[in-house]
């Protein structure tokens, strides 16, 4: 077993390397408009997703489920799911491609914190197997990846406005930027809302209820009618600009809060999840 969890963690790094050396390309390809550079960056992160996929397949045979519990087999999933969606989406909407200069990075950083909780194999009790918890986990894990995006065109347009940095001005106009952030934050509230009703039939098969205002049920709620306050308050009231990037931001820390630290809250049913 030992001998397993080395491996898992060196191919791990394996693909953090990868990750790397992928932004690195990115970064130069995108401030000093070379496209080979991002044509490079591109076919990096396709091995880096071979070769971390290959090890979350593993892990995934390793400890019998998916990989849904503990800190390094979510962050790890996380990073892997984030970084495919976004490839697929940059393939068909060309103009979201400069958010990988932030998408990237928090890939790699994903992956190497979790190496740094250590691999640790935790049993999924057979009472909870459902794929109401695998729809769950897969939503709110697409719901990320498109939270990222909006989050990086909320900074870049605040960039934009704020900064006369040349290798802005190369990236889309500002109202396309404004829209994209608007428009994927609204997939990601859908996407969380979808996450949140698929856990809440996997809670009534595992404990005979729909709702029980655990601590992770309950800032997941908190974060959704926030992203909702957002989405209105553009919608209807016509926020936008810098006042709705900055807004957006605090809703993007609201929901980190909600995924990755109130798991830790003891008291949760969820006791299990990112601990």
């Amino acid at each position: 077993m030992e001998s397993s969890f080395s491996t898992i963690t060196i191919v791990h790094w394996v693909a953090v390397v990868i990750y790397v050396l992928a932004t690195i390309f990115n970064v130069a390809g995108l401030i000093f408009r070379k496209e080979r550079a991002t044509g490079i960056s591109y076919l990096l992160v396709g091995a880096g997703l071979l070769v971390h996929g290959i090890g979350i397949l593993w892990w995934w045979k390793i400890v019998g489920h998916g990989p849904y519990i503990g800190r390094f087999e979510v962050l790890s999933s996380q990073a892997w799911m984030g970084l495919f969606l976004f490839m697929v989406f940059a393939h068909f909407l060309p103009k979201i491609r400069s958010a990988s200069i932030l998408v990237f990075p928090a890939a790699f950083l994903m992956i190497a914190i979790g190496i740094f909780f250590e691999p640790q194999v935790k049993m999924l009790p057979p009472t909870l197997r459902s794929v109401w918890l695998v729809l769950h986990v897969t939503f709110y894990k697409i719901s990320v990846c498109t939270l990222l995006v909006a989050l990086a065109f909320s900074i870049f347009y605040i960039l934009r406005k704020r900064t006369s940095l040349e290798w802005l001005a190369r990236l889309p106009d500002v109202e396309t930027m404004d829209i994209l952030a608007f428009r994927f934050a609204g997939f990601s509230f859908t996407f969380w809302a979808i996450a949140m009703l698929a856990g809440s039939i996997w809670a009534y098969e595992s404990w005979g209820r729909f709702w029980g205002w655990d601590p992770i049920e309950t800032w997941s709620l908190i974060t959704w009618v926030a992203f909702g306050i957002y989405l209105h308050l553009r919608r209807f009231f016509g926020l936008k600009g810098e006042a709705a990037a900055y807004l957006y931001i605090l809703c993007f820390l609201l929901s980190v809060l909600s995924l990755f630290f109130t798991p830790l809250i003891g008291s949760s049913v969820h006791s299990e999840y990112f601990k």
